[in-house]
């Protein structure tokens, strides 16, 4: 078993990886390791994650109360977020939080990381929602957080940044990686024209994929909370907003089709 110093360089590692990426600038972001039902690692607060050593790591909690934390350190303002991850998915051991830009800004346009654009993001990652504003340091981030937990393995935090989760350190922070990579592409598609869809059975033999290589997580393999009996990346639903109003969705699904009829007139007008 590892010992818990060396689990406190591992999350300086990473620190220094996520900071080295631009996926966080000066203090920003947070990690957490789960040692055990009542112990986590988590990094300090006012702090640069590039230029961590392992004396600034803390320990908590599974009320993220201080367990052990040198003088001048003290926990990430937002361990909240992570403990509610580790109470509502005991398969998780890590949690990282990261501003990443390409997903941030997906984050802060509103819009959720849904469309099926290449079979890595649908097998590994799936989709990934936005969970509503919450203040940073208070509670109003894991409440609004809570109910996207059994059904995805990465979140983008409206208007703040992405967090990722995994059985463990690195699996969390490839994680992380991944959104940012899928952001990107998404991002970059779109200023080409728009990105080229997988279809509903070109998605079925994806998950497939997924089922027969046994990977951890609870997304895309299970079903999605916005309807029974259909996968997240062809329910139709938008992955940012659960428990809907049907008539709020059928106005959302008619904003889609004059979008759609708008676009295929102008291209047949030559505009």
């Amino acid at each position: 078993m590892v010992n818990e110093f060396e689990i406190k360089k591992q999350i300086c590692d990473i620190g220094k990886r996520i900071y080295d990426r631009g996926m966080v600038a000066a203090n920003d972001g947070n990690i957490s390791v789960k040692l055990n039902d009542n112990e986590f690692l988590c990094t300090p607060t006012g702090v640069s994650k590039g230029f961590m050593t392992p004396e600034y790591i803390c320990k908590v909690d599974k009320n993220g109360n201080v367990l052990q934390a040198n003088k001048g350190f003290k926990p990430s303002s937002e361990i909240k977020m992570h403990m509610r991850v580790y109470q509502k998915r005991p398969d998780v051991g890590s949690v990282v939080h990261a501003h990443p830009s390409f997903a941030t800004s997906f984050a802060i346009a509103g819009i959720p990381l849904t469309q099926p654009i290449m079979p890595e993001a649908v097998i590994a990652l799936g989709c990934v929602p936005i969970a509503e504003y919450g203040t940073p340091s208070t509670m109003e981030i894991p409440d609004r957080l809570e109910k996207y937990l059994p059904y995805f393995d990465a979140v983008l935090l409206e208007n703040h940044g992405a967090l990722t989760w995994a059985p463990n350190l690195l699996a969390a922070y490839h994680k992380m990686e991944s959104v940012e990579f899928y952001a990107e592409l998404l991002y970059k598609a779109k200023m080409l024209g728009g990105p080229k869809e997988f279809d509903k059975e070109q998605i079925q033999k994806l998950y497939e994929i997924r089922r027969k290589m046994g990977l951890p997580g609870k997304h895309p393999a299970n079903l999605c909370q916005n309807k029974t009996e259909l996968n997240c990346h062809n329910c139709g639903g938008p992955c940012n907003i659960v428990n809907e109003a049907p008539a709020a969705k059928a106005s959302s699904c008619d904003a889609d089709l004059v979008a759609d009829i708008t676009k295929k007139v102008m291209e047949q007008l030559g505009l």
